[in-house]
């Protein structure tokens, strides 16, 4: 095979979903809107995309609220959890092909990239947390008197989460992975720029057996359903990979509800050269670690 035929998708892949995934529902956003998203290398449209906003994240959350408070993810057996993110993987890698073509046709990248690279991290990252599901332990701790005193781990609830471009099918597993081990449900919005490879992700974790409600994902834009997620009092965490100045801003917007906070923040991979060192393969280490994605 040609060097040059790994760097394309073989055939287009077929853009299957394009609405609000919202309590195991494909739906329109309550406002009709939709926004663009479009293939880098060409401009030319991929597909019009539901814009969900605060109205869609109320939605959402009220789903992802009901599936932890009522539902049967946070209380069923661990290991069952984690065979259901199993059987998930499976199912992005029976579609591992149609994924890194459709992770190419949004975001620019090779497919070969998608294809040997993103998906299969994603694919690492999520068996390593359906690993974790039924080893998530507390402590026995001593302590003066005649008590039993111990600690149990328990999941924080619903989850709210916001990734970026770069990565989409990766970022997604590296923010499910630890919430769906735990037994926390979700409402995602990925990049308004890349969110197709999220929805279909939806459908497989939805095809895969994990419950309605557990997993929404809201596309838009972060100023309005990004900014809902973050003031949401039925959120109990927010988890965010960005910028910097997106995440002051989040951190001011969280701190009325005390939401917990997990940042993954802008920087680009500091590298400390010794004096000893090849400064030619230095400077190409620097150079892959900035422009690779």
């Amino acid at each position: 095979m040609a060097t040059a035929s790994l760097s394309q998708p073989a055939q287009k892949p077929q853009v299957r979903q394009t609405q609000l995934f919202i309590d195991g529902q494909w739906t329109p956003a309550k406002s009709g809107k939709t926004f663009t998203t479009i293939n880098p290398a060409t401009e030319e449209v991929i597909a019009q995309v539901a814009e969900g906003d605060a109205a869609d994240v109320e939605v959402a959350v009220d789903a992802a609220r009901r599936a932890f408070d009522e539902g049967p993810w946070p209380r069923m057996d661990a290991r069952e959890r984690g065979r259901l993110m199993l059987r998930l993987c499976d199912l992005i890698e029976e579609e591992i092909d149609e994924l890194a073509a459709l992770e190419a046709l949004d975001n620019g990248k090779p497919v070969s990239d998608a294809r040997h690279g993103d998906i299969p991290l994603a694919l690492d990252a999520l068996r390593y947390y359906a690993g974790w599901a039924d080893k998530i332990h507390g402590q026995t701790i001593p302590i003066n008197g005649n008590y039993f005193c111990y600690t149990r781990r328990e999941p924080v609830g619903v989850a709210g989460q916001i990734i970026p471009w770069n990565f989409p099918i990766l970022m997604a597993a590296w923010k499910w992975g630890p919430a769906l081990a735990a037994g926390c449900t979700i409402v995602m919005k990925p990049a308004e720029q890349t969110p197709l490879t999220c929805l279909r992700l939806a459908r497989l974790a939805q095809k895969a057996g994990i419950p309605d409600g557990v997993i929404n994902v809201v596309p838009g834009f972060g100023p309005t359903a990004g900014a809902a997620i973050v003031k949401h009092p039925g959120i109990d965490k927010v988890a965010f990979t960005g910028s910097g100045e997106t995440a002051q801003i989040i951190m001011r917007q969280a701190a009325d509800s005390l939401k917990r906070l997990t940042f993954e923040l802008g920087g680009k991979s500091p590298n400390i050269v010794f004096a000893d060192a090849d400064l030619d393969a230095a400077a190409v280490g620097a150079h892959v670690g900035i422009y690779l994605n």
